[in-house]
C-alpha cells in the first residue's frame, strides 16, 4: 500500500491542505475519467485518489500559478 508523508504533498501546494485536497480531487476525476496517468500503478487496485496524490507528490502534477 502506498503511502505519501503529508509534509511532502503539502510542500508541493505551498503548504495549503486545501490547495492539496483541490488538485488531487481534480486529478483523480481525471484519471477516473479515463486520462492517461503519469506514474506507474502502485498495484492493479490503485485507486484513482492514490494515483492522483502519487503524481503531486513525484512533481508530475502541479498547481497553476
Amino acid at each position: 500500500m502506498y503511502q505519501a508523508a503529508l509534509e511532502n504533498l503539502l510542500d508541493k501546494t505551498g503548504g495549503s491542505v486545501y490547495k492539496l485536497v483541490v488538485l488531487a480531487a481534480k486529478r483523480a476525476l481525471e484519471i477516473a475519467d479515463g486520462q492517461p496517468k503519469l506514474v506507474e500503478d502502485l498495484s492493479s487496485t490503485a485507486k484513482p485518489t492514490t494515483i492522483a496524490l502519487k503524481e503531486i507528490e513525484t512533481g508530475k502534477v502541479k498547481l497553476k500559478e
